[in-house]
């Protein structure tokens, strides 16, 4: 997987203070890892933005820190984001070692279609939509994509355990958690009649006791 370049600048403002940073185009960060100390950092908020749109939490950053020689690999752990505007407003970046394994979240992405969905047949629950990975950063993936062409008959389903990803990644998520299912369409049509009637009962319960009322009159 190719690394992605990010420029960062060590910050000395610090706390309320970085309501300015930000003002001036800056987005606050910090780089940390194990066996040091949490580093503050700046970032220009267009490289920031563009980053993390590459990379999200699944790509390694070769991230350059002014007055540092040497880039380091990162990885994005955490982001924060403007309730309102939606710009970011920090960074949390993990140095990673190439030769430790780390832990990661890594989605799950469904491609093809179910030929019983695509006869009308089923109706497509999808389940997790993520699963956690442990490799070494040098073999990160972007996603895990389940091929929904293997659902060939209704109940039928594929779970975490039946995701295939190379030999140098284990997944650490419950092999038995449902990723995607077919179900019968009739037992939706059920369950949603059940909903409805659920829904329904407390007005009926109040439309019999105004009736009452009424009849006491």
């Amino acid at each position: 997987m190719a690394q992605i370049e990010l420029r960062a600048e060590p910050r000395t403002v610090l706390g309320k203070q970085v309501r300015h940073l930000r003002r001036e185009g800056w987005v606050p960060a910090v780089l940390y890892g194990p066996g040091q100390e949490a580093c503050a950092l700046q970032i220009q908020a267009a490289e920031a933005e563009a980053v993390v749109r590459q990379a999200g939490t699944t790509h390694l950053i070769n991230l350059h820190v002014e007055g540092q020689k040497a880039p380091v690999n990162a990885i994005l752990r955490d982001l924060q984001r403007d309730v309102i505007r939606r710009h970011l407003i920090h960074l949390d970046l993990y140095e990673v070692q190439m030769t430790k394994a780390i832990t990661v979240e890594v989605p799950v992405v469904l491609v093809g279609e179910s030929p019983v969905v695509k006869r009308g047949e089923g109706i497509l629950i999808e389940g997790a939509q993520s699963v956690e990975i442990e490799c070494l950063p040098g073999d990160l993936i972007d996603s895990i994509e389940v091929d929904l062409t293997r659902l060939t008959q209704v109940d039928q389903q594929i779970n975490v355990a039946h995701l295939n990803v190379p030999s140098t990644i284990r997944i650490l998520s419950d092999p038995e958690e449902m990723v995607v299912r077919v179900n019968p369409v009739s037992a939706v049509v059920e369950e949603e009649a059940v909903v409805a009637v659920s829904e329904a009962e407390p007005e009926l319960v109040r439309k019999r006791k105004v009736e009452e009322e009424v009849e006491e009159k």
